[in-house]
Formats: structure tokens, C-alpha cells, sequence
């Protein structure tokens, strides 16, 4: 087998985010991690430790004036993604942005133009709808052995609200609050599973942690040009969790309810150095590889994605324990997608791998800009529906295409 050369890249932001996706990048041999920019001198030291090989910046632009540098990875602040992708992009380089993709559509627009201007892929990454067991489901969707999909529904409940965040993070002008956040994760799945064309939004936010000054809640129905069903709920607040609705789910949680409620107290009573709790999960830090490095081989739990059903004509989907059920005239069958065999590196590899082919390959990229521009879009739609009250049309969606996943194999246990 012949070698694939690697695709040179750095990361803007080696915050929490990057620890989410380092080991999937250390894990694919394709990709050469050479630069790390970020604004925290402890994290860049960390950063240098763990890859000595590596250049570090104190800003964006120095990374992007790297010439060696072919394809960046921006992981920055919300309030910064536009701004970092549109620099890179300016500079000659492949992105990969992370969720959201931008604050407003008109930004989005701008990374889009810019990725065309500059003849450079521009990929959306980082939501679930990237995950294997999504991809199965598109898959078997497609196969129409079920028929058509009539409803498709998503329910979260997890702890995002207890996580340590840093000011941006609890400011929604700056990208803040569980609709930005987690909105992407259920939209990206809502639009792969049902063919990309939502038509309207009605929908609506809460805020009601007083520690906490961001949405912490959703809830919307959206409708398909077709008139498919769909509706999502994220409640972040993290009294219950959404593990609890399957058997082996309590104890994969970040925190149990014990330490849910130690940390409720502590920002009450105001004694939570929420700074050095986030230091910790960041590269180097004391939880880092616990969290997103040292993992057994785990299963599927409802985490921040949620429970996910689709139903069409002739049956439902769900998750299972490491695939999926399928429930039919014929009963009940489960099928195999490996997601719970790996839980770290697989889950996050097909963003890099989508990266890779349409940088280096040049195949073709199906969450690329025009696509996060259309999840984004439902997303802001969520958020002015609830403050307006009313039914929001959609402008910007674009169907999946044809060829997405295509060569992907699931088989019954």
C-alpha cells in the first residue's frame, strides 16, 4: 500500500476543544501537527511539552504566516471563528472550524466567499452528526428498507451548565449558552438524517440558573420542505441526565450527582476557582487525559447529543449499546457501527479524514461552509423565534448530498 503524504497543520485555540481532538489527530498518521497558536503561555508551554516538535504563537496571524502550515484547525474562542478561518483562509489555508461556525450569517457568508476566492476547503466540523451510528442510520435510511422517514426527534439532558466555562463562554453576544453551543450538535444530525432542506423553526430558550447568565435550555419543532417532523431539547442544567435512561449510562457521566451538586453549592456560595478547572481539562492539565485520552473502549450513552428516533413508515432507529437497534415487521434487530469500541480518536477521526481528502485528495467536502452556514442559520432561528414568538423561514439550506457516505459498511451483530 502506497503511503498518503501528511497534511501539515496547526491549531488556533489549544483550549478544551483541541483537547477533544488531539487524539484523534495523533492518531491519524495523514496529519502532521506542527503549529499551535493560543494567547495562554501555560497552555503553549503545555502544548511544546507534549509536541516538541512543534511551533508555538502567541496569536493567530503569526501561525498563519507559517508557510509550512497548509491546513488550520480553529478551535479559538466563538466570537473569533470568523475572524481566524477568514485569516487563514486569506492565507492560503485549508480550515476546519469549529461549532458554531460564526455569530451571525453575515459572517458565515464571509468565510464562505473567502474559501471560494482562495480556492481552499473550508469544513464545518466538530458535531455529532459526524458520528458512525448517525452515518448508519443515514445509511439505512437511504437503503429504504423502512421506507420514508416521517418524524425524527432528539432529547438531551446533560451537565454543560456545571462545566467550568470562561467569560466568553457565559456571554451569549459572544457565542455563549447552550443554542450556540449545543444547538449544531442536533441541528447538523435533524438536517443529515432528514436531507438537509428544514424549511421553518418554531422554537424556544431558558435561562434559569442565576450563576449562570446564558440559555441553558431549548426546545424546538422544525419542518422540512417535505413536510417531515422534527423536534430537539437540550436541557444543560444537569439535575437529570439523559445516561440515566439506559442502564450502563450513570457512571460514564463527567460528574455523578453528588459532585453535580458539590459544584452547584460552590458557585452559589462563590468558592469555585472555575479557572483552574478549566485549566485542567486543557492540554496537559490533571483532567485532560482522563477525560479525553485515557478511555477504555466504552458504549454509546445519551451524552450531549441526546436520545436520537427516527421513524418512517415501516420502522424506528435508535442507538444501541455499540450500534444500533432497528425495530421492524420483523421484530427487533441490531446492527454494528464499532462507535463503542473506540471511543476517543474514532469518533472525531471523519472530520480530519473529510479534511484530508478534500485538502489532498481533492474529493469532495460535505460539510463544507455553505453546509455549516445552513445548521448555523437554524440555530439563529431557534434563538429568534423564542424572543420573537413566531414561526421562522429558512433561507440558506442545502441538501445532503448524494454521495455522502457512500462507502460506508454497517453490518448486524
Amino acid at each position: 500500500m502506497t503511503e498518503r503524504r501528511k497534511l501539515r497543520m496547526g491549531i488556533v485555540g489549544a483550549g478544551v476543544g483541541a483537547a477533544e481532538i488531539l487524539p484523534a489527530m495523533d492518531a491519524m498518521e495523514e496529519i502532521d501537527l506542527i503549529a499551535c497558536a493560543d494567547l495562554n503561555a501555560e497552555v503553549r508551554e503545555r502544548f511544546k511539552q507534549r509536541y516538541p516538535n512543534a511551533t508555538t504563537y502567541a496569536s493567530a496571524e503569526e501561525l498563519c504566516n507559517d508557510a509550512r502550515v497548509e491546513a488550520v484547525w480553529v478551535s479559538s474562542p466563538n466570537r473569533f471563528h470568523a475572524e481566524h478561518s477568514v485569516m487563514a483562509l486569506n492565507h492560503g489555508k485549508h480550515v476546519v472550524v469549529e461549532k458554531p461556525m460564526a455569530l451571525n450569517l453575515e459572517q458565515a457568508q464571509q468565510m464562505v466567499q473567502a474559501a471560494e476566492k482562495n480556492q481552499r476547503q473550508l469544513l464545518a466540523g466538530h458535531t455529532r452528526a459526524f458520528t458512525l451510528p448517525i452515518r448508519a442510520m443515514r445509511k439505512i435510511i437511504l437503503s429504504g428498507r423502512l421506507g420514508k422517514v416521517q418524524a425524527i426527534h432528539l432529547m438531551a439532558y446533560s451537565d454543560w451548565m456545571l462545566r467550568p466555562r470562561t467569560a466568553d463562554e457565559l456571554d451569549l453576544a459572544q457565542g455563549g449558552g447552550i443554542p450556540y453551543r449545543q444547538g449544531p450538535h442536533q441541528i447538523d444530525t435533524v438536517r443529515l438524517l432528514g436531507g438537509g432542506m428544514l424549511r421553518s423553526v418554531r422554537g424556544t430558550t431558558g435561562q434559569w440558573m442565576p450563576e449562570r447568565n446564558i440559555p441553558g435550555y431549548y426546545s424546538a419543532f422544525m419542518e422540512f420542505e417535505d413536510g417531515t417532523p422534527a423536534t430537539i431539547i437540550h436541557n444543560g442544567y444537569g439535575y437529570f441526565l439523559g445516561a440515566e435512561l439506559v442502564p450502563w449510562g450513570v457512571s460514564k457521566q463527567r460528574y455523578n450527582i453528588e459532585e453535580r451538586a458539590a459544584v452547584r453549592k460552590s458557585m452559589r456560595d462563590g468558592t469555585r476557582n472555575e479557572f483552574q478547572d478549566k485549566q485542567d481539562l486543557r492540554i496537559g492539565g490533571r483532567l485532560e487525559r482522563e477525560i479525553f485520552r485515557e478511555r477504555e473502549p466504552e458504549p454509546w450513552v445519551p451524552e450531549d447529543l441526546g436520545l436520537v428516533i427516527v421513524s418512517c413508515e415501516r420502522g424506528d432507529l435508535r442507538h444501541s449499546k455499540y450500534g444500533l437497534y432497528i425495530y421492524d415487521d420483523n421484530g427487533l434487530s441490531e446492527i454494528s457501527t464499532e462507535a463503542g469500541r473506540d471511543m476517543g480518536p474514532v469518533q472525531r477521526r471523519a472530520e480530519l479524514e473529510e479534511l484530508y481528502d478534500g485538502a489532498v485528495l481533492g474529493k469532495p467536502v460535505f460539510h463544507d461552509g455553505r453546509w455549516g452556514m445552513a445548521t448555523l442559520e437554524a440555530c439563529l432561528a431557534l434563538m429568534t423565534s423564542g424572543k420573537e414568538r413566531r414561526e421562522v423561514m429558512l433561507q440558506h439550506q442545502i441538501p445532503v448530498d448524494a454521495a455522502y457516505d457512500a462507502d460506508l459498511e454497517v453490518q448486524a451483530f
